[in-house]
């Protein structure tokens, strides 16, 4: 028997639904996500998706187990810079956060702000905590590392040999966002 969650963005019009449980559930501190993070929350009616501890909270799941059931002509793609090998995606209606995705890679990292309040998995590991300078402290009672951790790694090659080796193509169809 599956667990099957559905997923909207702050409006309603997209709608999708994960399977099961996730990979792991991830905040991640590079510059790259803190950097995209203010990029989005300057688009009309974003809700800010940086903690205050300056970091991007992820729940990672196999791309086979997302499904896009309305709305995917309104996801929207955007980069850091065009020649960026991740793209965020971004519901085109509301400016809500959807995913992050790695080029060539077999998960998605969804953002935790399209769980309703106080229904995301609990909080796994701290990413990419190397790359903070300054900010906030972060407090001892998620595991933290200054790259990601063995087992942030044993999970997602767990998941790639579960899925066959087989990465997945998520298609955007609603062009491009820039902030």
């Amino acid at each position: 028997m599956s667990q099957t969650m559905r997923l909207t963005c702050r409006c309603g019009k997209v709608h999708l639904e994960v399977e099961r449980a996730p990979i792991i559930t991830a905040e991640c501190h590079c510059n790259s996500c803190r950097a995209a993070a203010k990029r989005l929350g300057t688009l009309p009616g974003a809700d800010p998706i940086l903690e205050d501890n300056e970091g991007t909270r992820f729940v990672m799941y196999r791309k086979d187990r997302v499904r896009f059931v309305e709305g995917v002509d309104l996801l929207q793609e955007f980069r850091l810079s065009p020649e960026a090998g991740t793209r965020r995606v971004v519901a085109g209606c509301c400016n809500t956060p959807v995913f992050l995705e790695f080029k060539g890679g077999h998960w998605l990292s969804l953002y935790e702000k399209l769980w309703p309040a106080g229904t995301a998995p609990q909080l796994e590991i701290r990413t990419m905590t190397g790359d903070r300078e300054n900010g906030p402290a972060l407090d001892a009672d998620v595991p933290s590392g200054t790259w990601q951790t063995t087992r942030f790694y044993a999970r997602l090659l767990g998941a790639w040999i579960a899925m066959g080796f087989k990465v997945p193509t998520i298609a955007v169809r609603g062009g491009s966002v820039h902030a």
